[in-house]
C-alpha cells in the first residue's frame, strides 16, 4: 500500500513539473504571436522557475532516499542542468532580450517538456 502511495504522490509532482513547463511554453508562445507584452510574458515565467527548479530537486531527491535508484539517475541530468542555469545566473528570462532568445527559450522548454514526459512515461510503464 505504501508503494501505491509513493508512486502516486511521484506521479503528481511529475504532472506539476510538466504542468509548470506547458505554461511557460503558453507564455512564450503568446509573447510570439503578440498576444502579451514581453514584461508580463518574462514576469510570469520568472515567477515559475524557482517552483520548478525546487520541485524538480525535491523529486530526485525523493527518489534517491525511497531507493528509487534509476528513477533517481535520470533526474540527474536536468537537476544538473537546473542547478548550472542558477549558479550562471542565466536562470530568469530577460524582458529587454526576450525577442532575441525566444526561439532558444521556446527549445530550452520543448526539451524540458520531452524530458518529463520520458520520465513520465517510465514512471507509468516500469513501476
Amino acid at each position: 500500500m505504501g508503494e501505491t502511495f509513493e508512486w502516486l504522490f511521484f506521479f503528481f509532482i511529475l504532472i506539476a513539473l510538466l504542468i509548470i513547463v506547458i505554461y511557460q511554453l503558453m507564455c512564450l508562445a503568446d509573447l510570439e504571436f503578440d498576444y502579451i507584452n514581453p514584461y508580463d510574458s518574462a514576469s510570469r515565467i520568472n515567477k515559475v522557475l524557482l517552483p520548478e527548479f525546487i520541485t524538480q530537486g525535491v523529486l530526485c531527491l525523493l527518489y534517491l532516499v525511497t531507493g528509487h535508484w534509476v528513477m533517481s539517475l535520470l533526474c540527474v541530468p536536468y537537476l544538473y542542468y537546473n542547478v548550472r542555469l542558477y549558479t550562471e545566473g542565466k536562470h530568469l528570462v530577460d524582458v529587454t532580450e526576450i525577442f532575441n532568445l525566444l526561439n532558444w527559450e521556446k527549445k530550452q522548454r520543448l526539451f524540458k517538456l520531452g524530458y518529463l514526459i520520458f520520465l513520465l512515461f517510465i514512471s507509468l510503464f516500469w513501476y
